[in-house]
């Protein structure tokens, strides 16, 4: 089969097109026919090395961390699913990715993909959905009533979760460039402008999905309110002790479960999948230079 690898970390010249063999499921394992994958920010970082503490992986490696295809092959020991199936699922970063034409997966990270959209377009919910999912329910509980802002809800995982914060109650302010903010504003969200020097505090609960350097936290805890809550998924969060501001980071962990959840929300139209370029996959090491050159924009898809 196919793969995109890189056999040593460094820039996104690294990566080829490789001849490999077709992987054989273990105890507990789904080999899946890849549909599509999708690139992730994660993608470019492990692969230029910087996270190999946190994200060791074994070189040659094939990125892309989320999946949509069928499956082809059940390991010993699970159930629940037959070959044909469409499925979806988040990879664990350490272990062979979805840029191929088939990869592994452990059973218990696969959902039934959504109908309502193309398969290939699923690959954009698993990693950026579960990501938003334990940002507005797992870490800051999110209630009806409450006052949220989502800073970087034009990306993919802060447009989920303007929609799972509109659907937990909330009165949802985002920032957004002018690319997205009309379309963000379609999930039910107030943009007031692109960057938080637009909008007014306090909020109950703020996300924070933009890369920015670790001086520019405490502005945004500032805008929290007595006894909010902070959630960063990129620079360290800063909390206020004296306020009772609650500051937590956040990494995005496999949930079937969670993720059949957000899959039922989509196929009921209560959830949209935004999907910003599908390439093929010969066209990934583009991909990864833009976004080392900070060009990329919005979710891009990579079809096999």
């Amino acid at each position: 089969m196919q793969a995109i690898r890189y056999h040593r970390h460094g820039d996104a010249s690294e990566l080829r097109l490789d001849e490999v063999a077709r992987p054989v499921p273990g105890a507990g394992q789904v080999l899946v026919r890849v549909a599509a994958t999708a690139f992730n920010p994660v993608d470019a970082t492990i692969r230029a090395g910087y996270l190999r503490q946190v994200f060791p992986v074994a070189v040659p490696y094939t990125p892309g961390i989320e999946v949509a295809g069928t499956v082809e092959e059940l390991g010993e020991g699970v159930a629940g699913f037959e070959a044909g199936d469409r499925v979806v699922g988040l990879l664990p970063m350490t272990e062979q990715g979805a840029a191929a034409e088939y990869v592994l997966v452990p059973a218990e990270s696969l959902a039934t993909a959504p109908t309502a959209v193309p398969l290939a377009d699923a690959a954009a919910l698993p990693a950026t959905g579960l990501t938003a999912w334990q940002a507005v329910h797992d870490h800051a509980a999110v209630k009806p009533g409450q006052r949220v802002l989502v800073n970087g809800a034009g990306g993919a995982v802060g447009s989920y979760a303007v929609q799972l914060a509109v659907e937990a109650g909330a009165t949802v302010v985002a920032t957004a460039g002018e690319r997205n903010a009309d379309r963000v504003r379609g999930y039910g969200a107030e943009v007031p402008g692109r960057t938080t020097d637009d909008v007014a505090g306090p909020f109950d609960v703020v996300l924070h999905f933009v890369p920015v350097p670790p001086e520019a936290m405490a502005p945004l805890a500032a805008l929290v309110g007595d006894g909010g809550v902070l959630i960063s998924t990129t620079a360290p969060a800063v909390g206020d002790d004296g306020r009772g501001v609650r500051a937590a980071n956040m990494y995005v962990r496999a949930d079937a479960g969670q993720l059949a959840g957000l899959v039922e929300r989509v196929d009921a139209g209560k959830l949209h999948i935004h999907v910003a370029d599908r390439v093929p996959l010969g066209e990934l090491e583009a991909v990864h230079a833009r976004s080392d050159a900070g060009t990329l924009v919005g979710k891009t898809v990579i079809t096999i």
